[in-house]
């Protein structure tokens, strides 16, 4: 038995379609590249470390399927996986203009001798990264940049009262501190309770050499009740304080 479809459940989605494929096709032309093709590119960067060639080389390759076909949120992606890049904003603005706004990373320390740390404290590698100079020097173990980056604002500060300045902090695998200061001094703070070390050096630190030069090259905290120095032109290190010796 043959069943008949009635004729209006064809006609309908029929008129739809003679409806809807031209208008397709016209929409596809309109939107297509080489109709609203993007000829400008605006770009607002600091370029300290970014180049505008470098910039305009990364974002070209989206930029050839026209105004309505480019994807802001992949043009965003490419140049923000650029090294001295911490973000990027791209809009579109009628007719035929791309405007991209980056942020660079500001470099606040160096990390292990070949990398960077940024203001949000992210640890990230870059071309020249060795070349910047009046960074401190920090270094640790993995996944410890936080705490030396917080040890060295909370020392530098500390320091600072009594004309010292720290340049560098220096971590070890077994949780032991060791500063530097300008001009090559070094102290070794050790792993237990390095605050309470580091204050006591501090309090008695403008009494030391009374009188004399007080430029010391190395001085060790790790005692129970003092520390020792050893002065500049000194080859041997000298207790002060008296204590056990380190630990």
């Amino acid at each position: 038995m043959r069943l008949s479809v009635p004729f209006r459940y064809i006609a309908w989605p029929l008129a739809l379609a003679l409806v809807v494929l031209p208008v397709v096709g016209l929409m596809r032309g309109w939107f297509a590249a080489s109709r609203w093709p993007i000829r400008t590119l605006e770009v607002q960067a600091p370029y300290k470390h970014v180049s505008a060639d470098k910039l305009r080389a990364t974002v070209a390759p989206y930029l050839h399927k026209g105004f309505f076909a480019t994807r802001l949120d992949r043009v965003q992606e490419s140049v923000a996986a650029l090294p001295w890049v911490a973000s990027a904003e791209a809009r579109k603005v009628w007719p035929d203009t791309l405007v991209l706004q980056v942020h660079e990373r500001q470099p606040v320390a160096h990390w292990n001798g070949n990398q960077l740390i940024d203001r949000q404290g992210r640890v990230f590698t870059a071309p020249g990264a060795a070349d910047i100079t009046g960074l401190p020097q920090l270094s640790g173990p993995e996944s410890r940049e936080s705490d030396v980056v917080a040890f060295f604002q909370k020392t530098y500060a500390q320091f600072r009262n009594d004309g010292l300045v720290v340049v560098g902090v220096d971590l070890s695998g077994r949780d032991s501190w060791r500063l530097e200061l300008s001009g090559g001094a070094e102290i070794v703070v050790g792993n237990a309770d390095p605050e309470q070390r580091l204050q006591r050096f501090l309090d008695v630190y403008p009494s030391l050499g009374e009188g004399a030069d007080k430029h010391f090259t190395h001085v060790d905290l790790r005692y129970a009740n003092g520390f020792a120095v050893r002065w500049s032109g000194s080859q041997a290190s000298s207790p002060n304080h008296g204590g056990s010796p380190p630990s």
